[in-house]
């Protein structure tokens, strides 16, 4: 089951795994997917064909672009010293993707077409167009050689 709670906009044809939750005063976009377990933790806006994998969390105050990929279990904080008063979520721009099991602190901003490599721990903003990997996350390529060794990696399968 799905769990939604009130003053929730949600787009055409959006799916949901099961187990999911959906806080109040969120907006998914069109063509979105949100997987099994992930929670959407209210006041959250989400753009349109974003692929939420399981077991991914998203906290208050953020925002996720269009056409993002969050593999499994992607935390995000929004609370930079715990428990903190003031909140601060993520911003997530359009074309990123963010890997299996990384964690995006408080406050952040994850550039356009920006890679976040599985494990890492993303501390400081990340340059649009650029992959980071490590913890702290640190810039090892620009998105254009990430591509060419995708391809280079799908060739040999």
């Amino acid at each position: 089951h799905t769990v939604i709670y009130e003053k929730v906009k949600i787009g055409n044809m959006v799916q949901t795994g099961h187990s999911v939750l959906i806080r109040e005063n969120t907006e998914i976009g069109d063509r979105s997917v949100v997987g099994t377990h992930s929670i959407i933790d209210g006041d959250v806006k989400i753009g349109k064909e974003v692929s939420i994998q399981s077991g991914s969390y998203i906290p208050p105050k953020s925002i996720v672009g269009n056409n993002v990929f969050l593999a499994p279990f992607v935390v995000i904080t929004n609370d930079k010293y715990p428990a903190s008063k003031r909140l601060l979520g993520v911003v997530i721009e359009d074309d990123a993707i963010i890997g299996a099991n990384s964690v995006l602190i408080s406050g952040v901003k994850i550039g356009r077409g920006a890679v976040v490599a599985s494990g890492a721990i993303v501390t400081r903003d990340v340059p649009p167009n650029k992959v980071v990997l490590g913890a702290p996350a640190r810039v090892v390529m620009s998105r254009e050689e990430y591509e060419r060794k995708k391809r280079e990696y799908e060739l040999k399968g």
